[in-house]
């Protein structure tokens, strides 16, 4: 290493300008204030990074657990890293070493890229890394993007889950150079597509700073998905059209005021579970090196405890890795204007000092649960890791929404006719009140969703028994083997055309129970024009057309991208389809109609002996609307049209009678995915109801 100022004058900084340590890289008009928590070090470098690559270092202060100082006439666009100092002893998790140049946690942007094929990345080599590595970046502060036109309620949310670069590197009507970045969904071609579909809010996978990791480097693929995080402030760079030296802070801050002025939500997918240092022999990159037993869960002998399937998990039990998290929730919100976050893995956040999981006592569910900031956003949680007892759905509470995985495997085994009768079906049809109901939530907790970047697309799922993950060189290992799906009589593409329109029916079935439900209904990117990737049900390291959105596809499913367009605008214009309160089964007003009611196929309500028939998939949901457990903005009871919602999910068809003439005297037929040409039903018909298909009749 050669000599630098620090070695020759240390303590050669300031003093800190920021006497409650805001960490990171705090601009000033003279300079910038640098501050690191590192409690356990001997020394902390700050290396100032010049264009040439030639480093400047200097040695922080040391006030209690934190390092900082004032470098006068460094600002905006500043590359910057750390070197710590202190005891490399791997089997007691002291991981420091000096030789390794360390990304500071708070970085505002990120620079560079990792060389995977450099050996000086890990603790076993004496070599210094910077070079190899990516850099933090320092960021003038800036005005946020103006809030969203209209805020959108939890009843009126329809999230449509895509992916950053995916969605817009194939568009024929966005720029090149802005194909895949921000500016590319920004672009307004990009969003008159949203707005026309009528989804609420976008929810993106992960655009934290993130790496690919070594093994799937090593067998010539990416990390395309991007759930392996570097740094919790920084917008990945390479979605970036314009910079990486703090360019695409500004870039994204535009693409959330579009998405804004359009009404169109941003909720982000952020990955607090674990980071991209990977497990006990990964690369020493940033919290390794800065403090490894505080940042990371530890077993004895230094190794990573590892609930994640990563390598590492992070441990929100330490008060100072709290702190990391929610600086970074509340960044992104009060800087980056994002209104929302779903949480991967988010039972890892809430396991304490024993790793066991907590789901009522955490301190990191009392610090969202109090927060301010957060009290005004929406919080959605994956509640599963891969650890014991990770399973955790309906557990999390108030106020979060949670990924209902229930809901996905109830609707995907009713359509596939593998069902244990329709008792399970209800539940998820009426908003999962078994999963919500007793704890203080409302149906809007439940994250409805059939398919999500994690297996199958729609398409597939009526394409393929079987997964087909060759391309990921994994030997088909990877991926679940639990795709509950049904390829209708062949596997993968064919050119038959009964199974064809089999499969076109059972995706607008899919479609249809999904957006009708109760509940917050979440469409993946691509499923509303029957995007595929040839039974691929794990391409997250296919950063091609096999995973990029296909913009020929809505021409050539314009039939199937219509009918879900048609079900939003339902869903949007109807509030009877998208209650907010708990059905009780018990008239809303005296001598009113029941708010909702269960009908067997022979007319009447379900009996227990249907409830306990297990052959049983043909059922009808009736939502009364004359009374709504809601106000419109005037303070009057909201009312609106009653619904009944039918669906024959076996091969054959069934004759189901329409309840007599005290629920409605007749229905006009607003959907129907067999296409029976029916238009209008008297009270008390015998109906024949097609082979695997779903009704909504609205009642006259």
């Amino acid at each position: 290493m050669p000599v630098t100022e620090a070695t020759a004058a240390p303590n050669a900084l300031g003093p800190p300008l920021d006497p409650e340590h805001r960490l990171g890289a705090v601009v000033h008009h003279d300079g910038t204030t640098f501050t690191l928590w590192a409690p356990a070090a001997e020394r902390v470098e700050l290396v100032l990074i010049a264009p040439d690559g030639s480093q400047r270092n200097l040695d922080l202060n040391h006030t209690g657990e934190y390092w900082t100082g004032f470098v006068g006439g460094v600002g905006h666009g500043q590359r910057y890293g750390y070197r710590v100092h202190g005891p490399f002893d791997p089997s007691h998790g002291l991981r420091f070493n000096p030789a390794k140049l360390l990304l500071d946690p708070y970085a505002r942007a990120v620079d560079g890229s990792l060389d995977h094929a450099s050996p000086l990345i890990y603790d076993s080599s004496d070599g210094d890394s910077a070079g190899y590595v990516p850099v933090g970046v320092v960021v003038a502060g800036s005005e946020p993007p103006p809030p969203i036109s209209r805020p959108v309620t939890w009843s009126e949310t329809v999230i449509y889950e895509l992916h950053t670069k995916g969605f817009t590197k194939l568009h024929p009507g966005v720029p090149e150079h802005q194909r895949g970045t921000y500016a590319g969904l920004a672009h307004p071609s990009v969003i008159n597509y949203l707005t026309d579909l009528g989804v609420t809010s976008v929810e993106l996978l992960p655009i934290h700073q993130f790496l690919t990791e070594p093994a799937i480097a090593a067998r010539g693929l990416p990390n395309y998905w991007g759930y392996n995080s570097l740094n919790f402030f920084s917008p990945h760079a390479q979605y970036s059209s314009s910079g990486s030296t703090g360019e695409q802070v500004a870039e994204f801050k535009a693409m959330v005021a579009a998405f804004h002025a359009a009404g169109i939500e941003v909720i982000l997918d952020v990955v607090y579970n674990h980071t991209a240092e990977g497990g006990f022999d990964g690369p020493t990159l940033s919290f390794r090196g800065i403090d490894n037993r505080a940042y990371y869960r530890l077993t004895h002998g230094g190794v990573t405890y590892d609930v994640t399937g990563t390598g590492n998990s992070i441990d929100t039990s330490h008060l100072q890795v709290r702190r990391l998290v929610m600086d970074s929730l509340r960044y992104w919100v009060e800087e980056m204007g994002v209104d929302g976050f779903r949480f991967d893995l988010a039972v890892t956040l809430i396991r304490n000092e024993r790793h066991e999981v907590d789901t009522v006592n955490h301190p990191f569910l009392a610090e969202v649960a109090a927060d301010p900031v957060l009290g005004r956003v929406k919080l959605i949680s994956e509640p599963w890791d891969v650890g014991q007892f990770g399973y955790q759905v309906g557990n999390f509470g108030t106020p979060w929404s949670e990924w209902n995985g229930k809901f996905r495997d109830s609707v995907r085994d009713i359509w596939r006719t593998s069902s244990d009768g329709v008792k399970d079906l209800a539940y998820r049809l009426s908003g999962s009140s078994d999963l919500y109901g007793d704890d203080g939530r409302y149906p809007y907790a439940s994250i409805n969703f059939v398919t999500a970047h994690d297996g199958f697309t729609l398409r597939d799922l009526v394409s393929y028994d079987h997964k087909h993950n060759d391309a990921n060189h994994e030997d088909n290992r990877d991926g679940t083997d639990d795709n509950r799906s049904w390829n209708c009589g062949v596997e993968g593409e064919t050119t038959d055309r009964r199974v064809l329109a089999l499969r076109k029916r059972q995706m607008a079935n899919l479609m249809s129970t999904l957006v009708l439900s109760t509940g917050v209904p979440m469409i993946t990117a691509g499923d509303e024009c029957g995007r595929t990737q040839y039974g691929n049900n794990n391409p997250y390291c296919q950063d091609n057309e096999l995973s990029w959105f296909d913009w020929s596809l809505p021409a050539k499913w314009s039939s199937h991208l219509e009918l879900t367009k048609k079900l939003i605008t339902l869903r949007a214009a109807h509030p009877t389809l998208r209650q907010w309160h708990w059905f009780s089964g018990q008239p809303v007003v005296p001598g009113g109609r029941k708010d909702m009611s269960w009908i067997a196929p022979h007319g009447g309500e379900m009996t227990e002996a249907d409830w306990h028939d297990g052959n049983l998939r043909t059922i009808g949901m009736f939502l009364a609307g004359d009374a709504l457990r809601g106000t419109d903005a005037e303070g009057n009871m909201l009312t609106d049209n009653s619904f009944l919602l039918a669906l024959n999910a076996t091969a054959e068809a069934r004759e189901v009678v329409v309840p007599d003439a005290s629920w409605a005297p007749a229905y006009e037929v607003v959907l129907d995915t067999s296409h029976s040409g029916v238009t209008e039903v008297e009270a008390g018909a015998v109906v024949p109801l097609a082979p695997r298909c779903l009704v909504l009749l609205r009642a006259l």
